[in-house]
């Protein structure tokens, strides 16, 4: 065999070889990819709607919260302040609230020193505003939000 032929012989052989890494992938490494891209889409879309259902919950803590923080602030800055309870909903009716003035007791007070404050013109109220909605999943929230505020022992 001459230089020449060793030369044709080692070229027709890499040709060969260049054909057969260029086959491609075989039907099994092709499903293979699929399933694993399958799994994750399927993971991906998960995640996302899980964040939406999370969002969406947030935006409906979010409303009532507002809606207990306003209530509490005009409940609680009320001139004279006095015994009472009012209800109502927020604009779009998905919030209701409740707020309610009563007395308020300190816990732990000497019942000497309880007795000697009642002299006094002021006495201190406690202010509270429950607030019930529908959540996100379709159960009902509650949640209550409290001050305390010194007004008038008997406004008139």
């Amino acid at each position: 065999m001459s230089d020449h032929d060793h030369r044709r012989a080692g070229r027709r052989h890499a040709r060969a070889a260049r054909r057969r890494g260029a086959r491609g992938f075989s039907l099994i490494e092709v499903l293979a990819a699929f399933v694993i891209l399958a799994l994750v889409a399927t993971a991906l879309f998960r995640l996302f709607g899980d964040s939406l259902r999370n969002a969406s919950a947030a935006e409906d803590w979010s409303r009532a919260l507002l809606v207990a923080e306003s209530r509490l602030e005009e409940a609680a800055a009320a001139q004279p302040l006095r015994e009472g309870s009012e209800r109502g909903a927020d604009a779009t009716g998905l919030v209701q609230w409740e707020a309610r003035v009563t007395p308020y007791d300190a816990p732990g007070v000497d019942p000497d020193l309880e007795r000697a404050s009642e002299a006094l013109a002021t006495r201190m109220y406690r202010v509270t505003v429950d607030v019930r909605f529908t959540g996100a999943n379709g159960r009902e929230r509650t949640f209550s939000l409290a001050t305390v505020r010194v007004g008038p022992r008997n406004p008139v």
